[in-house]
């Protein structure tokens, strides 16, 4: 049941998240949970890497391959 409510709440709060990217460039991606770190990596192309990434202030990292966004990694992803 907790993990149930945790996941309800996850689902949430990465719908909202993606809303705030415009351009998706692809129309599938990836999910990866680390549970131990708490971080949540959504990866939009086939290959992880990025040649560089943004930190915003609300613990969200957008990834990069040039002027390209490949990928999203949520820090403290259960706490939002």
């Amino acid at each position: 049941m907790a993990k149930e409510v945790l996941a309800d709440q996850s689902l949430d709060h990465l719908l909202k998240a993606a809303s705030h990217v415009v351009h998706l460039p692809k129309s599938q991606m990836r999910l990866d949970y680390d549970a131990e770190v708490d971080v949540l990596y959504v990866h939009f192309v086939e290959e992880a890497g990025s040649t560089h990434s943004e930190m915003l202030e609300n613990g969200i990292i957008l990834d990069y391959q040039g002027n390209a966004l490949v990928g999203v990694t949520i820090l403290e992803a259960s706490k939002r």
